[in-house]
């Protein structure tokens, strides 16, 4: 029987769709984001992807695997119900102390983000656990029950607990649920014990802010989408990608929203491991642009690092510390402000600049037509000619060039340039931002980013990753098929992960094989429930283990992989050898004489890596004969030859200037670069050798 899967990432501009078959065959479309009600968007998409195939929602008997920005979008936004936090007598200011680093110490006038629950809407609850775990004072059902009935009354619609030391002992977080169960069984509680189990009171209870805010708005949404599904016919539950790279089922995933923030990001991620394994190449840069964002992953030994901490919503992007830590796994890449939407603006210097703020879907560029008045990287790609303004979608979505060109017009009047001279200017001011922040990103990881392939896929990083893959010195970029949509293409071959962490603070030689085998089994049991509801037999569930250790009296510590399953027996000397091994690597020395001590430990629990390829691809059956339009490239009109995707044959090697295009993206390869059709349907741009 032919098997149909399905995949939906919803972005700041574009939702993006695409139909699997089996045999290969592959259908994608893309639609505004609706963000009024995103689900409007997704199943708008899903409909265009079934229409062209042919098919029902009855004939999706595959897997359904959603990406999503509905949690950034709530935290970004910050609309969401009123929510409470109930901490720890004496602890209640600790969303505003947080953890007293500065993120710049030499500004005066420093600015962080503001709590997303103020003090109002904080409760102090009598209880004390103490670091060993033991119970000083136990909390009272009698106060419990007040806090409720007060929640009950000022209308607040979820409730975040994080108490002093609960990562060692959850038992009063537990009786406070018990309690809101009985009381207020409407009120969603987030437990900081079972959200984030980890030593660190501001990450923790940052953490479980996060996931209590964005719960009362997560959950209806996909309950709405769970029960949509079944009323048009799918027969499928949903799959929700998580930050760290892994999908699970969407019921879990509404009460964890919190791992679920880099959602599409990770996607792409991910599908970029794919594409290194499919080309051999072990280590490349992921470049993901799309409408509001750019996203930049290093790809190491065809795995992405994944961290175990984060930040969302920063006062400044690039200065850690500056927004709201969470303690989660995630797949470690950086993100800024840079997609075809983000708006062009001159500064008080005089200077042209685009981003961090987006034009998004609504009312997006000038040149869609919906209303926007402000000048986008979208306007510019068209004013330069790279992108055909009648093509755009396939011609679905004609692009007003003579507005786009009056926009560019203005803003470059303010400089004293041409349209043209300034289009091409928030071309390459654009593009240096990107390949400034892979360097950074690659440069403080100790990667050296200089030759390494580059993997281009989004909306708009077809359009620019040849001049980002210049400015860092790489060599070559391959844009692979579906590359507009490749994020949502990612989830469909994706294994279901879920990453769990325990923290159990103690020197190696002291530590107590009974008391690590207890924690590492709570986590194992806990991934095998979360796979099994994704759909997964046990039997498939498989775990990789690991810990953070640091030299004893260290405030940072390094994660290992453990080379043993932790419930079968320890060997604290392969664990010191090899995190001995890690620190050389990342600092230069080791301390023979320091004793190390163990801080977390880690579990992955995974599935197998399915078996789903996008095989089907389009070539040419003779040498095409190009089209040609004028580019102005670096202020100089050149005609460049324009080629459609699937009219090229395979092997023929063709020297840029060149435009590829196809429905849904636009390729554009810069003077002194090849581009070449690869037997699995990439397209391969190498850059020539100078003489």
């Amino acid at each position: 029987m032919t098997r149909y899967s399905l995949a939906v990432d919803i972005g700041g501009t574009f939702t993006d769709a695409v139909l699997l078959v089996d045999d290969g065959r592959t259908y994608v479309d893309k639609t505004l984001t609706t963000h009024g009600n995103l689900l409007e968007g997704f199943f708008r998409g899903v409909n265009l992807v079934m229409g062209r195939a042919g098919i029902k929602p009855a004939d999706v008997n595959d897997v359904i695997v959603h990406a999503t920005t509905v949690v950034t979008n709530a935290l970004i936004e910050r609309k969401g119900p009123p929510v409470g936090l109930i901490l720890t007598k004496g602890f209640t200011d600790i969303l505003y102390i947080r953890d007293e680093h500065r993120y710049d110490m030499y500004d005066p006038q420093i600015e962080f983000a503001e709590p997303l629950i103020p003090r109002e809407r904080t409760w102090a609850l009598d209880e004390r656990v103490l670091a060993d775990g033991s119970v000083e004072t136990a909390a009272q059902v009698a106060e419990i029950e007040a806090i409720a009935r007060d929640c009950l009354a000022r209308g607040i619609e979820s409730v975040g607990v994080s108490l002093i030391n609960a990562y060692r002992n959850g038992v009063n977080e537990a009786l406070v649920a018990e309690v809101f169960a009985r009381v207020a069984p409407e009120i969603f509680v987030s437990l900081s014990s079972e959200i984030a189990p980890q030593m660190r009171e501001y990450l923790r209870t940052s953490t479980v802010a996060i996931n209590a805010y964005t719960v009362p708005i997560t959950r209806p949404y996909l309950n709405a989408l769970i029960a949509e599904l079944e009323k048009q016919g799918f027969s499928q539950q949903p799959l929700i990608m998580l930050s760290n790279g892994g999908v699970i089922g969407a019921g879990r995933a509404g009460t964890l929203p919190v791992r679920m923030i880099e959602s599409g990001p990770a996607a792409g991620a991910l599908v970029a491991c794919y594409f290194s394994r499919i080309f051999g190449l072990p280590d490349l840069i992921s470049f993901d642009m799309g409408g509001t964002t750019a996203k930049a992953c290093m790809i190491q030994n065809h795995e992405p690092l994944v961290i175990g901490t984060f930040e969302v919503d920063r006062r400044y992007r690039f200065k850690p510390g500056s927004g709201m830590p969470i303690t989660v796994p995630s797949i470690d890449m950086i993100e800024i402000g840079a997609g075809g939407g983000s708006i062009a603006w001159v500064d008080e210097l005089g200077l042209l600049r685009t981003g961090p703020e987006s034009a998004g879907s609504i009312p997006g560029p000038v040149s869609y037509g919906r209303g926007g008045q402000e000048p986008c990287v979208t306007d510019a790609d068209v004013v330069l000619g790279i992108l055909d303004p009648d093509r755009f979608l396939g011609g679905d979505m004609k692009l007003d060039a003579a507005a786009a060109r009056a926009a560019i017009a203005r803003l470059g009047a303010k400089i004293n340039l041409t349209a043209e001279q300034t289009a091409w200017g928030i071309y390459e001011v654009v593009c240096e931002q990107m390949a400034s922040a892979a360097r950074t990103h690659a440069t403080d990881r100790g990667v050296d980013y200089r030759g390494l392939p580059m993997l281009a896929f989004g909306g708009a990083g077809p359009v620019h990753a040849c001049l980002v893959a210049d400015l860092i010195e790489s060599k070559q970029v391959i844009y692979p098929p579906l590359a507009s949509v490749l994020s949502a293409f990612g989830t469909l071959v994706t294994p279901a992960q879920i990453d769990l962490v325990r923290s159990q603070l103690c020197p190696m030689d002291r530590l107590d094989p009974d008391a690590a085998r207890g924690f590492v089994s709570q986590m194992t049991e806990e991934g095998t429930a979360a796979l099994k509801e994704a759909g997964l037999a046990e039997a498939d569930i498989s775990f990789v283990f690991g810990a953070d250790l640091r030299y004893l009296g260290q405030q940072s510590e390094l994660r290992i992989e453990l080379p043993f399953d932790p419930r079968s027996g320890l060997n604290t000397g392969i664990m010191r050898e090899i995190f001995e091994r890690e620190y050389v690597a990342q600092y230069g020395l080791k301390l023979a004489d320091m004793a190390i001590e163990l801080v977390n430990w880690h579990v992955t629990a995974r599935g197998s890596l399915p078996d789903r390829a996008a095989a089907h691809v389009i070539r040419g059956g003779s040498r095409p004969t190009p089209r040609s339009r004028v580019v102005h490239f670096r202020g100089k009109p050149t005609e460049t030859a324009v080629y459609t995707r699937s009219e090229l044959m395979e092997g023929e090697v063709i020297a840029g200037p060149v435009i590829v295009e196809e429905r849904e993206t636009t390729i554009f390869v810069l003077p002194g670069w090849t581009i070449r059709l690869h037997p699995n349907g990439s397209l391969v741009a190498d850059k020539m050798t100078e003489l």
